[in-house]
């Protein structure tokens, strides 16, 4: 009698399960998603680091310097530059990591046995930094023996000090501290999940009060009522951004170098896109649950892909294209730079223009959704 009670009870949730496909599809889903997510995603093991170069020498010595980084495997020259301005600009608006300058007299300094070459660092992303200052200093260490040994083979005789030495210095992060490359990051988590989950949430619970009826019934337009569900979760995300950066800038010592204005403004454009798949979410789910579990969908992929946690450059290429589409990623480069670097908007401006082009994009598609089904 107990056993087959108990059998019974199984067989009404099954069945309850089967009856809402959609949601036993994200259950079963989801899981897939981490584990690939976290199989190709969740590495440290950073290579192809975009690189400028600084060449005032152009001798056979410097292209053999240029060559050991490249066999490194560690390293891309992307950039040749020819000023200090232009390899700073670059660094500034991410398109490169590192910048290497070699001096006009290096091809005759290595056969006096005391060349340096600068190695400049963006310290911003810990993580990235770190392994390139490692393996810069590995580099030129390495390259330093391989000429000392041809000076020994030829001289018959070997030097006490090396020939090159790769002198670094780290930008906007001299320590490398983590905190300054998680805590601009936060920001970005919290406006992308917090607004999607409460959105979302919030608009299907009034739908299943029954709610929702009631309001649709009444004078109020569709977007006055799409602006006033959105509104406060606008202002509870600029509470908790401004929250994480005044505890950041003095619990943690985290800069805040560039202007605020242009941090609320980045950040609404942003805002649109994370309240528009909220809005989306909304009108997909018919339960709570349900929209919980559709804007997971979304928040995890965007989690994993936007270099939250991981960095873009130790990604598989067709997981670092994937994380074109997703707003997260442009935002985090955007926070990042404004409050470490303290760039203006020129250093910014694709970003921005890509922030935009999103939040326009998703929330008129969501509003236009939203409003039909309202109807």
């Amino acid at each position: 009698m107990f056993n087959s009670r108990i059998f019974s009870i199984v067989r009404k949730e099954f069945v309850q399960l089967f009856r809402d496909p959609r949601t036993l599809a994200l259950a079963v889903v989801i899981p897939i998603v981490q584990l690939f997510l976290l199989g190709y995603a969740a590495t440290s093991d950073v290579r192809n680091i975009s690189m400028a170069v600084w060449d005032q020498n152009k001798s056979p010595q410097s292209r053999q310097l240029l060559d050991a980084f490249r066999a490194a495997d560690y390293f891309v020259i992307d950039h040749f530059v020819g000023s200090t301005e232009e390899y700073q600009k670059l660094i500034e608006s991410g398109s490169a990591r590192v910048a290497l300058v070699i001096p006009p007299d290096y091809d005759r300094a290595v056969l006096q046995g005391n060349a340096q070459v600068l190695m400049v660092l963006d310290g911003s992303d810990a993580s990235i930094g770190s392994t390139a200052l490692s393996t810069a200093r590995l580099v030129g260490q390495s390259f330093a023996t391989k000429i000392l040994a041809e000076q020994a083979s030829i001289n018959g005789r070997s030097a006490l000090t090396p020939p090159v030495e790769v002198r670094t210095q780290v930008w906007y992060n001299p320590d490398l501290d983590s905190a300054y490359f998680m805590i601009p990051g936060v920001i970005g988590m919290i406006l992308s999940f917090i607004t999607t989950i409460l959105t979302a949430t919030a608009i299907v619970r009034e739908r299943e009060r029954g709610t929702i009826e009631q309001l649709i019934v009444t004078p109020i337009r569709s977007w006055e009522l799409i602006l006033g569900k959105l509104l406060p979760y606008v202002i509870l995300a600029f509470v908790e951004t401004f929250e994480i950066i005044i505890v950041g800038h003095f619990w943690f010592g985290v800069p805040v170098r560039g202007s605020l204005a242009l941090i609320v403004f980045t950040s609404g454009l942003f805002l649109m896109s994370s309240l528009g798949i909220g809005l989306l979410a909304s009108t997909i789910a018919n339960t709570q649950q349900e929209a919980m579990l559709t804007v997971m969908m979304y928040n995890l992929p965007s989690l994993f892909l936007s270099g939250f946690f991981f960095p873009l450059e130790a990604m598989p290429q067709a997981l670092q294209v994937v994380s074109y589409a997703i707003p997260l990623r442009y935002y985090l480069v955007v926070i990042r730079a404004l409050l470490l670097k303290g760039v203006g908007l020129e250093a910014i401006q694709s970003e921005v223009i890509a922030l935009a082009i999103f939040g326009i994009v998703i929330m008129t598609a969501a509003a236009l959704r939203f409003r039909k089904r309202l109807d």
